[in-house]
């Protein structure tokens, strides 16, 4: 080869690498553009850590902190009625939040259209489902997780002691009765009863069920009345889908000859009834908050960071991402095998080898009779969003008490 070849093809070749270094340092560049030292991150909460749901929020809280260190600052707001949830984001917003968190239903509205004026500041709604609705906005975000999976495990430990005190004679299959203290008639209610319950057939076909409404997210006293008078008409277990303990002490307080055992809801309440508390599953909030902050430090996008299922600008994930969980059974109550049993059913739910809403079942709309589902069709929860859908009250087994 000539040297005037050599020369063009070596010329040729630098020139390749220059354009190269040039586009590699553009990219690098392009995409740190929105990048952060640090961000401060503000949380509203509907409650404070005295209530098991608010306490919920708070530990995850402590959990990013954890992650990120002096990465990020954390401002902290409790106490916060939704009617003075503009106010409180105002404060947030000019205390320079980069990203703020609320945790209930109730501010969502508002929280979206003061993002609509803010689109500086991320904002992430927990248990809302308004992201994709119009206007959709690329800084306001919601989540959840598929709660159901684990309120279905929970049922499996209820309907195992059920069947065991069957075998053993203290309850005759008749008398296999649960009780369920329900917040509202919200398909986020009906759905997590809905699996409880399917987990408790599972195990003890003959199982029904009573559910009682509160009509409120966080009353102790009503929580536990409610409580008290499931006890009363014969339920062997107690659930519930509100906010406070007041259901695990009526548990603990009863002095019926049968006791009556309580499935948990957001924290481990074996403290609250030691020797009533069978087993209680939660959400863990720290893997979004922790994605969904990581992205806004490197100036990403929230959903492309997150490990969930994605529904526009709305996510959510189960057992498979961390972001549902239980606590153990408690080994003095549950019968021999039952952990394992519940660890096994986690284990299938990952590899979606379980189909909860699925059953020789009908089910009606309680708002709208004509409205009904068979489910030997099976129904796929949170499919499209993050939020629960199933608001269907299954015939014949489970009875809607006034």
């Amino acid at each position: 080869m000539s040297a005037d070849k050599k020369n063009i093809i070596c010329s040729f070749i630098a020139a390749l690498l220059a354009i190269g270094v040039f586009f590699g340092i553009y990219m690098i560049r392009s995409s740190g553009n929105n990048a952060k030292d640090k961000v401060t991150v503000g949380f509203i909460y509907d409650g404070d850590k005295s209530t098991p749901y608010t306490a919920n929020f708070i530990h995850a809280a402590k959990q990013l902190k954890s992650e990120y260190g002096k990465k990020v600052k954390i401002i902290e707001m409790y106490n916060v009625p939704s009617e003075n949830i503009e106010e409180t984001l105002t404060e947030l917003a000019d205390k320079k939040c980069d990203i703020i968190f609320t945790n209930t239903y109730e501010y969502g509205n508002a929280t979206k259209k003061f993002a609509e004026k803010h689109p500086d500041i991320q904002f992430c709604a927990a248990t809302c489902d308004n992201a994709n609705d119009k206007p959709v906005l690329e800084n306001y975000h919601t989540f959840m997780g598929e709660i159901y999976q684990a309120r279905y495990v929970s049922g499996l430990a209820a309907g195992d002691k059920l069947r065991d005190m069957i075998k053993k004679g203290t309850i005759t299959e008749d008398k296999a009765l649960v009780g369920y203290v329900a917040a509202y008639p919200s398909a986020e209610v009906i759905s997590g009863y809905t699996a409880f319950f399917l987990g408790v057939r599972e195990k003890c076909p003959s199982a029904h069920m009573k559910v009682k409404y509160v009509n409120t997210w966080n009353s102790f006293a009503l929580e536990k009345e409610a409580a008290q008078k499931l006890i009363d008409e014969g339920c062997i277990i107690i659930s519930h889908h509100t906010n406070s303990i007041g259901s695990a002490v009526a548990c603990e307080e009863s002095d019926k000859e049968l006791p009556a055992y309580h499935v948990g809801y957001n924290q481990d309440l074996s403290e609250i009834a030691p020797t009533k508390a069978l087993i209680s599953c939660r959400l863990d909030w720290a893997p979004y908050y922790i994605s969904a902050v990581g992205a806004v430090l490197n100036g990403e996008n929230i959903e492309k960071h997150l490990d969930a299922n994605i529904h526009g600008n709305d996510a959510s994930a189960g057992f498979d991402e961390g972001w549902v969980t239980m606590f153990d059974v408690n080994p003095s109550l549950a019968p021999e095998g039952c952990q394992k049993m519940l660890d096994d059913a986690i284990s299938d739910l990952k590899r979606g080898k379980i189909h909860i809403f699925q059953g020789d079942y009908k089910a009606t709309d309680p708002s709208n009779p004509d409205d009904t589902y068979d489910l030997n069709k099976e129904y796929i929860e949170n499919e499209n969003s993050s939020a629960p859908s199933f608001h269907y009250v299954l015939d014949d087994v489970i009875t809607i008490e006034e």
